[in-house]
């Protein structure tokens, strides 16, 4: 009776064992954060996605002649629009999307491990996450960010509670 009840126990924790792994695929990834898109002219972008989409600015950085030169749009509590200005460089259009992860360079560590291209992870200047770059050669780039408790989109996040 005994031997049967630990088997039974073990069966069931090797089923919750392998549904968590299988569910973060042991990635990190919690969630998908972000759609990244390069505008012509930011201040008429946020003016569109405020006055007819009904987003909000959850928080902008700003160059040094105060124009933004990087805007995030609540799309929900903890999903964003992140809009960039176009450049030469830059062109206008879909950029990336991001996720979040729990450890970047872990993450980092895993995917490479895959066979995944991705550049080492960095604390970001401008938002203080900690961003590594996928590349993905379907789409193009896919952003993993560890959101600090001092980066701004988790204080933005923390601040729609």
């Amino acid at each position: 009776m005994r031997a049967a009840a630990i088997f039974v126990a073990g069966l069931f924790t090797g089923l919750a064992v392998s549904v968590g792994v299988a569910q973060n695929a042991g990635s990190g990834v919690s969630t998908m954060n972000h759609v990244g898109i390069n505008v012509p002219n930011i201040p008429e972008a946020i003016r569109y996605y405020t006055d007819r989409m009904g987003y909000r600015e959850a928080f902008r950085i700003t160059g040094a002649d105060g124009a933004p030169t990087l805007v995030y749009m609540y799309i929900s509590k903890n999903t964003f629009l992140e809009l960039q200005q176009a450049s030469a460089e830059r062109p206008a259009g879909f950029t990336h999307y991001g996720l979040v992860v729990d450890n970047a360079a872990a993450a980092v560590s895993t995917f490479r491990a895959r066979g995944v291209t991705v550049t080492d992870a960095n604390k970001s200047g401008n938002t203080g996450a900690i961003l590594a770059n996928i590349t993905d050669p379907y789409m193009g780039r896919v952003e993993l960010a560890e959101l600090t408790p001092d980066s701004m989109q988790a204080k933005a996040i923390a601040s729609t509670n």
